[in-house]
């Protein structure tokens, strides 16, 4: 059974200056998802996709495969994450021969996700024989109680419910919300439906913290003090 670990990593970012290697508790911010890759039980190949040099570098440093630069046209603000995943994907089977059984996306903004994860997650596809799994996170606050602002400048709700039956926040359904930190799925059914979200796919549920997205310097600098904290 063939495992790969696919980390994109593109060299432009937005809401944090080169987040992709910025300083993360001691190492470049794509280590931690490099190493956690690596020390899983179930991954037999880690690879980095990025059209960027110096992250092609470090991540070398930590133990990735590169065996190819992505092409600066898969490498812009637009560009969907599953393009990258497919070609990575064509251009191994075309010029190596290598077709892995299942496909791993690990996005190096998720730090705290760790190997453990990673693990329970490969054992969930395999013991339920899914489609896909997709790692999820309960929702801090209850949609429900989401408003928006009529043309007038009233408050209303934005979904509807019966406020007699739903009087407190236990009193809602368990609602959750894909935290993008592990996405899995058998590479032929990826392949053929190009998305990760399929009829057959189950949720892994993680804790709030470890769901911990970086996309902001906010974002980075919450989850480098509860990486500092766990590890102390």
């Amino acid at each position: 059974m063939e495992i790969l670990a696919i980390i994109p990593a593109r060299g432009g970012s937005k809401g944090v200056f080169r987040k992709n290697i910025k300083n993360f508790n001691g190492k470049p911010l794509i280590a931690w998802t490099i190493e956690a890759a690596k020390k899983s039980k179930y991954v037999n190949k880690v690879l980095v996709n990025t059209e960027d040099e110096e992250i092609a570098q470090i991540s070398r440093k930590y133990g990735a495969d590169i065996p190819f630069l992505r092409p600066e046209n898969l490498a812009k603000d637009d560009t969907p994450t599953m393009e990258v995943i497919i070609h990575a994907l064509n251009k191994l089977k075309e010029n190596f021969n290598y077709n892995p059984e299942y496909t791993l996306l690990l996005q190096c903004t998720s730090p705290l996700r760790n190997k453990n994860h990673i693990d329970e997650a490969i054992e969930l596809i395999i013991d339920k024989n899914v489609d896909s799994v997709i790692s999820v996170t309960e929702v801090e606050h209850t949609p429900f109680w989401m408003k928006r602002i009529d043309d007038n400048g009233y408050l209303e709700d934005f979904i509807e419910y019966d406020k007699k039956i739903f009087t407190r926040r236990q009193d809602f359904p368990k609602l959750y919300r894909l935290n993008g930190a592990i996405y899995i799925a058998k590479t032929e059914k990826l392949l053929e439906f190009r998305d990760f979200e399929m009829k057959k796919t189950i949720p892994y549920v993680m804790d709030r913290v470890s769901s911990i997205d970086i996309d902001s310097l906010d974002d980075f600098n919450i989850a480098q003090f509860y990486m500092k904290n766990l590890k102390g």
